[in-house]
This record gives structure tokens, C-alpha cells and sequence, in this order.
């Protein structure tokens, strides 16, 4: 049973994976499953009393009905179980500092979250933001302008 930080049940995508297969008629039988999983038969029927569980559990079994068992299932549920994998390199101290670069920029990208190559947003300089503290709104122009805050700074050359 995997207690990582990605996972915030007691039971895996990867079991809820393999639990739709096995209801399917695709996958391995029950007793390997469990094996596999190291989980007892009383732990499976309180994963299946579970609503998050079985949400999970008939969303892919509703992906093998429509889309059949492709490969790039099979492939995300690996990429999926991969990560706790990434995250246990990426904090171990035995890892070098280059590899766990390299496991933090493909989990960026996997996750989509590197930034848009966009035009729009580099021509024009992206979001701007302005905040006004109890003074005027006037134009850009005028705005820097006139509110310019001077501070002169008043040494003491007397000693204390």
C-alpha cells in the first residue's frame, strides 16, 4: 500500500486501475491483484465502500468499454505510479543535484505547467498591474509624473 504524499487515500489509482480491468474481464485475477497490491480482502471491501474509490474505479472501466485497453492507458497509469518514484529521487540525498533538475523539469512539463511560448505575452510584457494607495487616477502619462515621492536622507555628524 502506497502512503506518499501524491497519494491521499490508503489505496492507489493504479489499484482502482487494475479493479476495473479485473471487472472488466481484462485483468489478472483477484487473488494476484491483492498479492501484487499487498492488500487483504478486508481492506478491498472497505475500498469498496469507498464513493471516491468507486468513482475512480468506474471511470476507467467506462475508458476500457469506449476506448479499449490502448496503450497510452496502460501508459499514463505507469506515469501515474512513476511519480512517486520521481518524488522519492528528487528528495533523496544519494541523488546528484543534475538528475533531480532533470526530474523536476519533466514533472513541470508533464504537468503542463511550463510557461506558454507566447507571443502576445512577450511583445506586450504580460499582465500589468497598478495599485493606487488614496491618490488620484489619472493617466499613465501624467501618473508618473506628478506622483513622484522624494525622501532626503538627514545624516547626523554629531557624535551621540
Amino acid at each position: 500500500m502506497d502512503l506518499s504524499p501524491f497519494n491521499y487515500t490508503k489505496w492507489s489509482d493504479r489499484l482502482a486501475f487494475d479493479m476495473a480491468l479485473l471487472l472488466e474481464g481484462s485483468g489478472e485475477e483477484m487473488s494476484e491483484m491483492l498479492s501484487r497490491h499487498r492488500i487483504s480482502q478486508d481492506e478491498i471491501l472497505v475500498f469498496s465502500k469507498d464513493p471516491v474509490f468507486l468513482k475512480k474505479v468506474e471511470h476507467y472501466r467506462e475508458e476500457v468499454r469506449e476506448k479499449g485497453l490502448t496503450f497510452r492507458m496502460k501508459a499514463r497509469a505507469q506515469a501515474e505510479e512513476l511519480l512517486v518514484t520521481s518524488w522519492t529521487l528528487i528528495h533523496s540525498p544519494d541523488v546528484s543535484a543534475a538528475v533531480k533538475a532533470d526530474l523536476i523539469k519533466q514533472t513541470v512539463k508533464w504537468g503542463g505547467l511550463e510557461p506558454k511560448n507566447d507571443t502576445e505575452v512577450t511583445a506586450g510584457g504580460g499582465v500589468r498591474i497598478t495599485i493606487n494607495l488614496n491618490q488620484p487616477v489619472e493617466t499613465e502619462d501624467t501618473y508618473y509624473d506628478q506622483n513622484v515621492i522624494e525622501h532626503d536622507e538627514v545624516v547626523d555628524d554629531e557624535p551621540a
